[in-house]
């Protein structure tokens, strides 16, 4: 989480924002269309055999449009699965992240 933290904060340059999402995204001030990939990814990886055609619309409400979202699909199972990856290997944090 460190890692993807620094990320965020170089790309929004806010780090209350960053910290703010970091503890609760649902409590940090973002965007309907933010919330509601923040949502689908929890769900995603919590549990991905709950997803359904209903999540997809939800997205589709909120603007976005089946390649956008397949693009978020891509990106958060990506994420699942180098982290498992890192996690199976035992892939120590960089040291710069302060764990």
């Amino acid at each position: 989480m460190v890692a993807h933290s620094d990320d965020l904060r170089a790309e929004v340059k806010d780090n209350e924002l960053v910290k703010r999402i970091a503890e609760d995204y649902t409590r940090a001030a973002l965007s309907e269309v933010d919330r509601a990939l923040c949502a689908y990814a929890v769900k995603l990886t919590r549990n991905p055999s709950s997803t359904s055609s209903g999540d997809l619309e939800g997205l589709r409400r909120v603007g976005l449009g089946d390649e956008a979202i397949h693009d978020a699909t891509q990106v958060i199972a990506y994420f699942n699965y180098i982290n498992r990856i890192a996690d199976g290997l035992g892939v120590d944090p960089e040291p710069e992240w302060h764990v």
